[in-house]
């Protein structure tokens, strides 16, 4: 689906999404082909008109215990919010690089808000990006969501 931001995809093979990535601008777009694929969409389109909407979509479960630990704890920052590397790697107990890899393995952007953590100077990377497409995505949601950095 287009966006404000620039293309983004949905696989959902199954009954759940799969993975949500961010497309380059230029990739030609499929409908969805399956019902979890159009929820998907409606929920992505939902949040772009609303920044507080609250997510509901069947996630595929995937990776190592400590980066589904990492994926809850971006969960649970609220819309609008801020968390450091530094900091949400304190409060999980491991080092902000192990923390910063398992943001940018995030399968599930947007939904799993690996957007909202930041560098102590800055915004930091964004799936394992530090210019381009993807962080203007990142830059862009941030901004939605009335984040100040």
């Amino acid at each position: 689906m287009r966006t404000p931001f620039g293309a983004v995809g949905v696989a959902c093979p199954r009954d759940s999404v799969d993975r949500i990535g961010f497309l380059p601008p230029d990739t030609p777009l499929l409908a969805a082909r399956t019902p979890a694929a159009t929820r998907a969409a409606h929920a992505l389109e939902a949040y772009l008109a609303d920044p507080r909407y609250r997510f509901d979509l069947e996630l595929t479960r995937q990776g190592t215990a400590f980066q589904q630990r990492v994926w809850q704890a971006l969960s649970a920052i609220p819309v609008g919010m801020l968390r450091t590397y530094g900091q949400l790697s304190g409060e999980l107990g491991t080092a902000a690089r192990a923390l910063g890899q398992a943001c940018g393995a995030n399968p599930h952007p947007i939904v799993v808000p690996c957007h909202r953590v930041v560098a102590a100077g800055g915004p930091g990377g964004f799936a394992h990006a530090r210019e381009g497409y993807l962080m203007d995505a990142k830059l862009w949601l941030l901004r939605h969501e009335g984040a100040m950095l």
